[in-house]
């Protein structure tokens, strides 16, 4: 409720917007109203941050990609075994495969592992180059969305999605 004139009161919807709809609104609005001001500098601030986080990554060398990348991995992973967890996964190797079979032209988890001449229990995303950390990780990432964009309640379909976005990102890469 929100008071009117009179000093009564009325119903006043509240919309929920999207960062980018927040910052078309602020880059055009009245400079003059505090609001607009401080959004429009929050914007600016972000957007330099952003700038500079892309430029030095650029200058990182392969080790410095791969330890960043392999960061963001560790991070992805936890969110995406929550998530995987409140839609039902219980076996999180069969979960994991379902993503890596097609990524990786049918190979699981151990079959990558055994390519690549790793040691028992050698985790597999602590061997690879940050192209495909990168690659893994919007794996990742797309799969923790799609869980929760189409509320996936089983695990066979949280599987099934895992698998799907695995084909997706392996076709993007070809």
């Amino acid at each position: 409720m929100v008071q009117i004139g009179s000093g009564a009161e009325r119903k006043q919807k509240d919309y929920k917007l999207t960062r980018y709809a927040c910052y078309l609104i602020v880059q055009n609005g009245d400079t003059r109203k505090k609001v607009i001001a401080l959004a429009q500098t929050y914007f600016a601030i972000q957007t330099r941050k952003q700038e500079i986080s892309e430029k030095e990554y650029s200058s990182l060398t392969e080790y410095e990609k791969r330890f960043y990348q392999r960061n963001l991995i560790k991070k992805g992973n936890y969110s995406l075994n929550q998530t995987a967890k409140n839609a039902g996964v219980k076996n999180f190797d069969k979960f994991h495969n379902a993503g890596y079979k097609v990524l990786y032209n049918g190979e699981t988890a151990d079959d990558i592992a055994k390519r690549k001449g790793l040691r028992y229990r050698e985790d597999i995303l602590d061997n690879m180059g940050s192209e495909e950390l990168a690659a893994n990780l919007f794996r990742i990432t797309q799969t923790e969305s799609r869980l929760k964009r189409d509320k996936v309640d089983t695990e066979k379909k949280a599987c099934d999605t895992h698998n799907k976005i695995g084909k997706i990102v392996r076709k993007a890469i070809k």
